[in-house]
């Protein structure tokens, strides 16, 4: 299968900046599906050079890797896609640097973006929120959970449910309807980044199965 084809059938999402391989592939035993690599501070080279790992830790996993934001290095990365967001690169121009296999990931707040972003072919999944606010997302407005209602009922590419959140409030996302939540700070600043994984994964497969990338 093609990345593009894999991305339907992923679960927990990790974004995470410049990590070890073995961090990384910590994560990912814990059962991260999909890691994107976002790390805004490094230079271009740095960057790839940083991609090194994630590549080889997903390749040891199974699992995708997605760069954020850079279109234009996805292949210098050997990324399996790109996302961007809603002041980034077009998902037209993304889907034209990135090629017709890789993934394009779209971040949507509100839904008439979602209704855009579903109905767009350069789309391959979406981001819904951010349900919380986050630090990772300074000056942005939380979406609510009313938003991950939302693209329960509306939209049909894959989504993932994402902002602020963790272990103890992925219950009520997945209450609202999501299948997929992405993470940030609950695994990137965890002591043990396989046990918050784990445990994170655990709660979505109560809910909605054991599927993989």
């Amino acid at each position: 299968m093609t990345p593009r084809e894999r991305i339907g059938h992923a679960r927990l999402y990790l974004v995470c900046d410049a990590r070890p391989q073995d961090w990384l592939a910590a994560a990912l035993r814990g059962g991260v599906d999909v890691v994107q690599l976002r790390d805004k501070r490094l230079p271009d080279a740095d960057l790839v050079t940083a991609a090194r790992a994630f590549r080889a830790a997903a390749d040891e996993a199974g699992a995708l890797f997605v760069l954020n934001d850079r279109p234009d290095l996805v292949s210098a990365c050997g990324a399996d896609g790109v996302h961007v967001g809603q002041d980034d690169t077009t998902p037209a121009q993304a889907r034209a640097a990135v090629g017709p296999d890789r993934i394009v990931g779209r971040s949507t707040h509100a839904p008439e973006q979602a209704h855009a972003a579903d109905a767009d072919p350069d789309v391959d999944y979406l981001a819904v929120g951010p349900v919380h606010a986050t630090p990772t997302k300074p000056g942005r407005p939380p979406a609510g959970l009313e938003y991950v209602a939302y693209a329960a009922d509306h939209v049909a590419k894959p989504w993932f449910a994402i902002g602020g959140l963790d272990a103890g409030n992925a219950g009520a996302v997945l209450a609202r309807g999501a299948t997929r939540i992405v993470v940030v700070r609950a695994i990137a600043d965890a002591a043990d980044p396989e046990a918050a994984a784990r445990g994170l994964r655990a709660a979505l497969e109560e809910r909605v199965g054991a599927a993989r990338a």
